[in-house]
C-alpha cells in the first residue's frame, strides 16, 4: 500500500487520483463521523480564524475549556471528574503510567497478552499484539507484566470453548500472575481495552472485567481502560467499558473524539489526577484550539443525530452478513470466529498463522489477505489486524444503509471468489 495516495475524503469515501473507495476503515477509528464532516469542516475553519494555539500550561483557550464541561457530562462514571488533553493515544498511556504510578507510590503494570497500547517507550512496553512494536529498540521501560486475554487462541483451546470456561482459566492465569510475578502490593494498575483492538477485534467478557474489578478494588490497584479505539460510539455505547457496567479508575480516549485532528485524553477522578505535581503532565500542543473545536463539533453531532442508533442499525446489517457466510457451506471450513461490538467487528478465519489446537490439519494459510486484497480490488477499503487472519471492520458510525449494503456486497463476493482456492 506504499503507493496508495488518498487525495480527498467525503463522507464515506476515499479518492486516489484513480479510484474511488468505500471506506471501512475510517482512519483506524479515527474519522468516525465519516470524512469531512460539514459540521465538523465548519467548526475548524471558524476557529483557525480566531486563534489555532493556546499553549494549555499558559492559559487555555475557549474550546479546551468547552469541550471538558461536554465530555465530563458524557463519561461512564461520575468520579471521571478530572481531564487532561494530549494529542495521541500513546501520549494518553504514557501519563496514565505515570498517573498510576505517583497515585499509588507502587511500580509495576499488568497488560493483557494480545493488547495494543502505543509505539513509544512507555506504551509499547504494554503493547503485547506484535513484537514489532518494540522490536530491535529495547529495553522498553521495566515493571510491566503480561496476563492471559480471555481469547480462546491464547488459551491454547478450541474456538467453540464456553466463555465462562475461558474466563475462569483467564482469572486463574491472573491470580497466579500475582502470586508468582507481580504482587498485587507491588502493582499500580491493570491496563485494558474493553474491545481489544490490534490484538484481533475481541471484546473482552463482561465476567472478566467485573473480576479486575474486584480484585482492584481489593488490593488497591487503579483499572485503567484504554478507549483509544472503542471510545465515542464504536461500540454501539458512548464507551465500550458502559456494556459491561464496570467502572474505570483511569480512563484514556483518542481517535473518534476529534473525527481526525490530532486529540487525546485522560479522565480520573481528581483525587487520582491531583497527585501528579505542577509540569508532570502536558505537551507544547496538548489540546490544540482547532483539535478542540473539531472535538466540540463531534460532540454536537452526536448530540443532534442518532449516530449510536445508526450504529446499532448498522451493525445489525453487518453482523448478519458475517453470520450466515459462517454458516455457509464454504463458511464453516474456512470461518473461526465471528465477534464485536456495534461497528467493531473481525472475522477470523481458520488459516490463522498458529494452529487452532481442534483442527490441526489445515494447512492453508492466508485466507483473510486474500479476501482482503480482492476488497481492495473491487473498491472496498478494508484492513487486516493481529497476528491471526483477522480482517477487521470500522465502518463510519454514520454509514447509510445503501453503503453498507454496497460494502456487505463486495465482502460477500470477495469471500465466495477466494473460497474455492482453499477447498
Amino acid at each position: 500500500m506504499s503507493d496508495f495516495v488518498m487525495e480527498r475524503g467525503e463522507g464515506s469515501y476515499i479518492y486516489t487520483d484513480k479510484k474511488k473507495f468505500l471506506d471501512f476503515s475510517s482512519g483506524i477509528g479515527v474519522t468516525n463521523l465519516g470524512h469531512c464532516h460539514p459540521v465538523v469542516t465548519e467548526a475548524v475553519i471558524n476557529q483557525v480564524k480566531t486563534i489555532t494555539h493556546a499553549q494549555c500550561t499558559l492559559g487555555f483557550c475557549r474550546p479546551y475549556v468547552e469541550l471538558v464541561e461536554k465530555l465530563l457530562q458524557i463519561m461512564p462514571d461520575e468520579s471521571l471528574d478530572t481531564m487532561l488533553f494530549l494529542n495521541s493515544g500513546s501520549e494518553a498511556i504514557d501519563n496514565a503510567i505515570k498517573v498510576a504510578r505517583k497515585a499509588t507510590g507502587r511500580q509495576n503494570v499488568i497488560c493483557m497478552q494480545g493488547a495494543f497500547h502505543g509505539r513509544t517507550y512507555g506504551s509499547s512496553a504494554l503493547s503485547r499484539s506484535k513484537t514489532v512494536y518494540a522490536h530491535e529498540v529495547g529495553p522498553v521501560i521495566s515493571g510491566v507484566f503480561a496476563t492471559t486475554l480471555p481469547y480462546w487462541h491464547q488459551l491454547g483451546v478450541p474456538a467453540e470453548t464456553s466463555e465462562d470456561a475461558v474466563v475462569e482459566r483467564a482469572i486463574f492465569d491472573l491470580d497466579a500472575l500475582f502470586l508468582q510475578q507481580c504482587a498485587p502490593q507491588d502493582t499500580a494498575a491493570i491496563f485494558i481495552e474493553p474491545v481489544i483492538g490490534e490484538g484481533g477485534y475481541i471484546p473482552v467478557p463482561n465476567s472478566y472485567m467485573k473480576a479486575l474489578r474486584e480484585r482492584c478494588d481489593k488490593y488497591g490497584i487503579l483499572l485503567v481502560i484504554d478507549e483509544i479505539q472503542s471510545g465515542f460510539g464504536r461500540t454501539g455505547a458512548m464507551f465500550a467499558i458502559e456494556h459491561s457496567g464496570v467502572r474505570p479508575d483511569v480512563m484514556t480516549f483518542a481517535k473518534g473524539v476529534a473525527n481526525g485532528f490530532p486529540l487525546s485524553g485522560i479522565v480520573a477522578s481528581g483525587s487520582i489526577m491531583h497527585k501528579m505535581g505542577p509540569g508532570m503532565q502536558g505537551g507544547t500542543y496538548s489540546g490544540n484550539a482547532v483539535a478542540c473545536a473539531a472535538g466540540l463539533a463531534v460532540h454536537k453531532v452526536f448530540k443532534e443525530e442518532d449516530i449510536i442508533g445508526n450504529v446499532k442499525s448498522r451493525s445489525a446489517e453487518l453482523f448478519n452478513m458475517l453470520n450466515e457466510l459462517k454458516q455457509s457451506e464454504e463458511g464453516r471450513k474456512l470461518i473461526a470466529d465471528v465477534r464485536g461490538h456495534g461497528l467493531m467487528v473481525g472475522i477470523e478465519f481458520k488459516s490463522s498463522n498458529l494452529a487452532i489446537p481442534a483442527e490441526k490439519n489445515i494447512t492453508f494459510r492466508g485466507v483473510g489477505e486474500k479476501i482482503h486484497k480482492k476488497c481492495i480490488e473491487k473498491g472496498l477499503f478494508i484492513l487486516t489486524t493481529s497476528i491471526y487472519d483477522v480482517i477487521r471492520f470500522i465502518p463510519p458510525l454514520n454509514i447509510s444503509k445503501a453503503e453498507m449494503e454496497q460494502g456487505c456486497k463486495i465482502f460477500k463476493q470477495s469471500f465466495f471468489e477466494t473460497a474455492p482456492e482453499y477447498l
